[in-house]
């Protein structure tokens, strides 16, 4: 004691919560956002990165060189980067992981964002030559996503439940149902993490969040699931919110290769049923910005398409009528456990109602969803927020769990593809909007906010998620 005056040292640890558990520690091979909330940029890493505000950075390339024709990227890896196993970083390890992804088995959920690539040359142990098969203007946005970060051969055979990364933090323990650990990466290669541990619970019940955060069992929820209660934080002086915006494009999927949903009559007719507003004040408590196609509206490239599927019930019923369905039909609809999900369910099912459909409502735990409904396509309708940064490309996919995939579409993005000029992608982008828009492949319905609430003094937390990811690195406690 100085002066009287007795200074706690200020913590080390934080015990952060997430609504979703991930079914396996693999981004590689997964679907599930929630393996990126947990291990994105914590402790995996790719080539590049996405940084707070969205911007592309350096990750484990520190530099790159693009030919003129655009089609040969030559990336410069950090020297002196080691995997948790304490193995050297190099270009080897590169090849494997860009090779694997595009790899005739792969089951990369994002298998498409390495079908540019038409051969990986190392051509020393930090220097990487990536031969493109034509121009693709995203293809160091797409090296920023979670499925492109890169792995060691060695650490395969595990990958599921043991990850080894060259992050900031060393994964340290799951105890499945309840939490998952990490602690401090002692030979990052970068600025050490504030913290010396990391611990993620999960929660997905919003009263359950609701009390363990006014218990200070948890020290911050990011994706809090009852925002009812926001108002309540805000005024507890114990607490901060932060509320951002997020690339998830929640929406009403509809399997476009099952009747009755591959007849543009009927999907339209479900867009015409929906009334967004009425969604996002009754699931959501007013967060959420209404969408009109699959693209986030603080993009600048996104085009206002909400008046092509205006709430009319009346005409949804003429729809129905004309496609063969005067009285209507009944279908199912999977709900995932998120709130947006099994809230907006309700109310979804409840309009849809109201113009003759009925729907089955089946409530899906995170595994079974993915198994079922994302791979089995065992499903009518079904509710999901697509966190992943500028995804319109799924529905060039015919494979993809909407079944979607027209020629035209698939054309387009092909030509997006090709496209670097800025204004040129721009056009094709807003292109590609109105042909999913008009085409009524899904029911657009809003993008999802992040609120996130945490105890006063803690900083660093992202406020935005331009990819879905808890960034742990740059996280502390001030006092």
């Amino acid at each position: 004691m100085l002066g009287g005056t007795l200074h706690a040292a200020a913590r080390d640890d934080v015990i952060v919560a997430i609504q979703l558990e991930p079914p396996n520690l693999d981004p590689t091979s997964g679907a599930a956002g929630a393996i990126d909330s947990v291990l994105y940029s914590n402790v995996f890493e790719g080539l590049t990165r996405f940084a707070a505000d969205g911007s592309v950075v350096p990750g484990l390339a520190e530099r790159w060189d693009i030919s003129d024709d655009g089609l040969v990227y030559t990336f410069h890896l950090r020297d002196g980067v080691t995997f948790h196993d304490g193995t050297a970083l190099d270009g080897e390890d590169v090849k494997f992981s860009l090779d694997r992804a595009r790899s005739e088995d792969s089951t990369n959920a994002q298998k498409g964002l390495f079908a540019p690539i038409e051969t990986v040359s190392v051509i020393d142990p930090l220097t990487v030559e990536v031969t493109l098969s034509r121009p693709t203007g995203n293809f160091l946005f797409d090296l920023a996503w979670g499925d492109a970060v890169i792995v060691a051969p060695e650490s395969i055979a595990t990958i599921a439940t043991a990850p080894v990364g060259t992050g900031a933090f060393v994964f340290d323990d799951w105890r499945q149902g309840d939490r998952i650990d990490l602690v401090r990466n002692p030979d990052y290669w970068g600025e050490t993490a504030r913290l010396q541990r990391a611990t993620f619970r999960f929660i997905s019940d919003p009263r359950a969040a609701f009390a363990a955060m006014m218990a200070g069992d948890i020290d911050a929820f990011v994706g809090f699931p009852a925002p009812e209660n926001l108002p309540q934080f805000e005024a507890d002086p114990r607490f901060q919110v932060l509320v951002g915006t997020t690339e998830g494009e929640t929406i009403l999927a509809m399997n476009n290769g099952q009747p009755p949903f591959d007849d543009v009559r009927v999907r339209q007719a479900v867009v015409h049923a929906i009334d967004r507003q009425a969604i996002i004040d009754g699931a959501m408590f007013g967060l959420g910005t209404p969408i009109g196609t699959h693209f986030a509206p603080h993009n600048p490239a996104y085009v206002d398409l909400i008046a092509l599927s205006g709430h009319d019930p009346e005409r949804s019923r003429e729809l129905l009528a004309e496609a063969g369905f005067p009285d209507g039909f009944t279908t199912t609809l999977k709900l995932p456990p998120p709130s947006y999900a099994r809230r907006g369910g309700e109310i979804i099912a409840s309009q849809l109602r109201a113009v003759g459909i009925d729907t089955e409502i089946e409530n899906q735990e995170w595994a079974q969803w993915l198994e079922s409904t994302f791979n089995g396509k065992n499903f009518g309708l079904t509710i999901v927020s697509h966190t992943e940064p500028m995804d319109i490309g799924i529905y060039a996919n015919p494979d993809y769990y909407f079944q979607y995939g027209d020629p035209d579409f698939i054309a387009l993005m092909d030509r997006l593809n090709e496209t670097t000029d800025p204004e040129a992608r721009t056009a094709l982008l807003r292109e590609a909007q109105e042909m999913i828009a008009r085409d009524y492949v899904n029911a657009f319905l809003f993008e999802l906010a992040i609120p996130t609430v945490a105890k006063v003094g803690l900083s660093g937390l992202w406020r935005d998620q331009p990819t879905q990811a808890v960034d742990l690195t740059a996280v502390g406690w001030d006092r």
